[in-house]
């Protein structure tokens, strides 16, 4: 089952957050079709936020088909995002924490290693339509 955590230096609103990381557990088959969601309470009381705001962010999953929620039973997963590369995760994610290893050996800092991945990230993917 899916953890949920709020970032709130992240400057996304809390329902995006949530929303996002459904997305990403789905994506990576943390999640996948028949799970079923936590509960609004349950992420409230983890979280400490507002039950509309879990709620929103549940409707907005609903809304894309990929979750549906039953009354009085919960909210389940009715889609997956997961696709033939799944099975590349494993040694991507060995190859990841290596690197990862590597940058802290340096010196580098969380906030300096994601602000290196993304910039490096985002510039490869702008080579890459080029």
């Amino acid at each position: 089952m899916i953890e949920f955590h709020l970032d709130g230096r992240s400057g996304v609103s809390p329902y995006l957050q949530l929303v996002q990381q459904v997305r990403q557990a789905l994506r990576l088959g943390v999640l996948r079709e028949g799970d079923q969601m936590p509960t609004v309470k349950e992420v409230v009381g983890h979280l400490a936020i507002n039950a509309n705001t879990v709620l929103k962010a549940y409707r907005e999953l609903e809304h894309e088909g990929l979750v549906a929620a039953r009354p009085g039973v919960g909210t389940f997963v009715t889609a997956t995002l997961t696709n033939a590369s799944l099975a590349a995760h494993g040694p991507l994610r060995l190859e990841l924490r290596r690197w990862l290893a590597k940058a802290r050996r340096a010196g580098l800092d969380d906030e300096s290693i994601e602000a290196l991945f993304m910039t490096t990230f985002r510039t490869t993917s702008q080579e890459d339509i080029a």
